[in-house]
């Protein structure tokens, strides 16, 4: 269980958070060793050495931190948790080791956003299959409305688009304006994404709130044509 009190920051706490974001696992060791630093001791931000390991990569710390009883239930003041930072960064490993340690694979940001969207957001396959392998629920939506599958829909990241689909995203799920991924995809100008959702049966005559069809949304001619057959495939 994380300390939820923030103590006051001193220098030998400082110095463990500058070893873990540089992986410096000798000086760490030292400092944990003197019994004058809290494994689980925060800056001002809430952070942890366990958080700075991990969004850094650095999966021999987190081990050693774990060692010394690091906790993964520590938050920073905008809801952060290790898992969240190793998985936004694509720590594949790091994922891993949090998760053997009990890490919460439910863990969400103050938004809403899990650490299955934030791996969405930067394309991390391999991360995202560990995820959805160990639990993730893949139509977990940020409070906005705005799911893994639109997320990775409108950074243009169309393996990410098609295992999620794979793996049961509601390809029509719409965020709270009323856009589908297939809205984002079409914005983002990715072709590729584009088919793909379309071929998972994506509806292009879906109108966000502001009444705008997928097609209204871009003067992409490849992008036209497919969003114009699928049309005319559902009114055959």
């Amino acid at each position: 269980m994380c300390k939820m009190s923030f103590k006051k920051e001193t220098p030998l706490a400082n110095a463990a958070f500058w070893a873990a974001r540089r992986g410096n696992l000798a000086l760490l060791r030292l400092l944990l060793n003197s019994g004058r630093v809290d494994v689980d001791c925060r800056d001002s931000s809430g952070t942890t050495a366990l958080f700075f390991a991990a969004q850094q990569g650095h999966n021999d710390v987190v081990r050693f931190l774990f060692e010394f009883g690091a906790s993964t239930e520590c938050r920073t003041k905008d809801g952060g948790t290790a898992l969240l930072a190793a998985s936004q960064y694509g720590h594949m490993q790091v994922v891993e080791t949090l998760l053997k340690h009990g890490a919460n694979i439910h863990d969400q940001l103050y938004d809403g956003a899990t650490a299955l969207f934030l791996a969405a957001q930067g394309g991390y396959l391999d991360v995202i299959r560990l995820l959805l392998s160990s639990g993730a629920k893949v139509n977990q939506p940020r409070q906005d409305g705005t799911a893994p599958l639109w997320i990775a829909s409108q950074m243009g990241h169309s393996e990410v688009v098609r295992v999620m689909l794979l793996r049961g995203a509601d390809r029509d799920a719409a965020r709270n304006n009323g856009t589908s991924a297939l809205h984002a995809a079409v914005l983002s100008g990715n072709i590729k994404t584009v088919a793909l959702l379309l071929e998972a049966g994506a509806d292009p005559a879906l109108r966000n709130k502001a009444n705008e069809l997928p097609a209204e949304l871009t003067k992409n001619e490849r992008i036209l044509r497919l969003l114009r057959s699928k049309e005319g495939h559902r009114k055959s």
